[in-house]
């Protein structure tokens, strides 16, 4: 939670507040994120506004995950910036009500400040994860792993195999046997023409 009270609803106020954090449960997605209790860095800006007050900054945080190529872990640093709105609780009072079903739209995405103090969980959360890449890669030219074995292409350039079109394999295996069988009657004729040399 952080404390406004020291802008003390005087619109224009400013307050710049720097902080280390722990990273909550969950932050990413299923391939990359903070890990949990991880340190955050926030650098804040705090200004006064008429109905609450307006808080700008940004998350510095090391992301874990893995690529999505060759599933090598991956590390790396992540700023993620976020503006966001907090509300007093007397704001809604003084703005002229208009369409009901707008109203209970606009107040459901309203954050609100509880005893001038505010969470910054839901919106750091959402910053976040919308920095996070959504295809992370370990660099950015990671050719991944073979399709047919999956050894990762990165440790083996040269890496390869010869590719059987499974269209042509039974006439290669045919291929194969004639070959074999011509090798068979050179090998008696080779053998008749010695006779006929001997004689």
């Amino acid at each position: 939670m952080f404390d406004t009270r020291e802008l003390g609803r005087r619109p224009g106020a400013l307050k710049r507040v720097s902080r280390s954090v722990e990273a909550p449960r969950d932050l990413g997605n299923e391939v990359i994120g903070v890990p949990a209790g991880a340190s955050i860095e926030l650098k804040l800006r705090l200004e006064s506004v008429m109905d609450g007050v307006l808080v700008t900054g940004t998350g510095r945080a090391t992301v874990t995950g893995e690529c999505v190529r060759c599933l090598e872990p991956l590390e790396r640093e992540l700023d993620a910036d976020f503006q966001e709105m907090f509300s007093y609780p007397d704001a809604d009072a003084r703005v002229p009500k208009t369409d009901a079903g707008d109203d209970a739209e606009d107040e459901e995405d309203t954050l609100f400040l509880e005893d001038d103090m505010f969470d910054l969980e839901p919106v750091l959360r959402d910053a976040v994860v919308l920095a996070l890449p959504m295809q992370p890669v370990c660099q950015d030219d990671c050719p991944g792993l073979c399709s047919d074995c999956g050894v990762r292409l990165a440790d083996d350039p040269d890496h390869h195999h010869d590719a059987v079109d499974i269209r042509w394999a039974a006439l290669q295996g045919l291929a194969e046997t004639t070959q074999d069988g011509e090798k068979d009657n050179m090998g008696g004729a080779e053998a008749g023409v010695d006779e006929k040399q001997e004689k």
